[in-house]
């Protein structure tokens, strides 16, 4: 079955002027354009395609990847606005509408909006919505605490950051919790650090406990070789500076130097660390 907005791995059944014609394993068939023909394809052949619908709701396909997929939050560029709604780049040849019905704001021909992308059960078409709230699943979550999950980053606020958690949820990652660079709109890894009663989650860049000092070791290890075997970074130092020069707390700092002094491959020494 074809599945639209997503990635499809289709047979390839012929040549026409327009380009391959493709077609799953019910016999629906899907046209890959000729200027996106690369190789040489043989009737019989598979070929991995993202799928999308054209005019008149046909079906086309590419070999671009796009910056969404149906299910999916993400922050788009509008190209276009008209009498119907907007026009965003999402990586290929067709532009991604946008229905006024579906704008949480009017949107501005130039700027980036988080937008999910879902079908109209109407008529199969990819469409985005900037609605984000009604599609969050909040009733049924499908994540742990301590778990390892994908976050995007949506809106910063006086607390932290919004985040939505594996395309599903929303979440929140706390300024206090945050030791490295980081920008909206991008996607990270990262853990689920609580679970509210009110079914709120708290996010984390960094494993909770004795699991997240093992990257912390190997982060001092290497800036200690990069800077002669010696770091000016001790107990008394201020969470800045530790945070400056390391992005890890100063709870996790002091866990991976002990871990390190333990194993013998560092002193301490008043004003620093020195590697053995």
């Amino acid at each position: 079955m074809i599945k639209v907005a997503e990635t499809n791995e289709l047979v390839v059944g012929g040549r026409t002027v327009q380009g391959l014609v493709l077609h799953d394993e019910e016999g629906t068939q899907v046209t890959l354009p000729k200027s996106e023909v690369t190789g040489e394809l043989k009737p019989g052949d598979t070929i991995t395609v993202f799928v999308y619908t054209g005019a008149e709701h046909v079906y086309l396909a590419t070999t671009r990847v796009p910056k969404l997929k149906a299910g999916e939050f993400g922050f788009l560029k509008v190209k276009d606005v008209n009498d119907q709604g907007a026009f965003m780049d999402w990586g290929i040849a067709k532009d991604l509408f946008v229905p006024f019905s579906e704008q949480a704001k009017k949107m501005v021909p130039g700027k980036h909006y988080l937008v999910y992308l879902f079908i109209d059960s109407r008529n199969g078409r990819a469409l985005a919505s900037s609605k984000i709230e009604k599609f969050i699943e909040r009733d049924v979550l499908t994540v742990n605490e301590k778990e390892e999950v994908e976050i995007l980053l949506c809106e910063e606020t006086d607390l932290g950051i919004k985040v939505i958690v594996n395309n599903k949820h929303a979440g929140v990652l706390y300024h206090n919790e945050i030791f490295t660079e980081i920008r909206i709109g991008e996607k990270r890894k990262a853990y689920i650090k609580r679970i509210r009663e009110d079914r709120k989650i708290d996010v984390s860049l960094e494993r909770s406990g004795f699991g997240r000092v093992d990257p912390g070791t190997r982060r001092i290890l290497e800036l200690l070789k990069k800077n002669n075997g010696f770091l000016n970074l001790h107990d008394n130092s201020t969470p800045e500076e530790i945070k400056e020069h390391l992005q890890m707390s100063k709870k996790t700092f002091k866990k991976a130097v002990g871990a390190l002094y333990k194993q013998r491959l560092i002193s301490l020494d008043g004003d620093g660390i020195r590697l053995l």
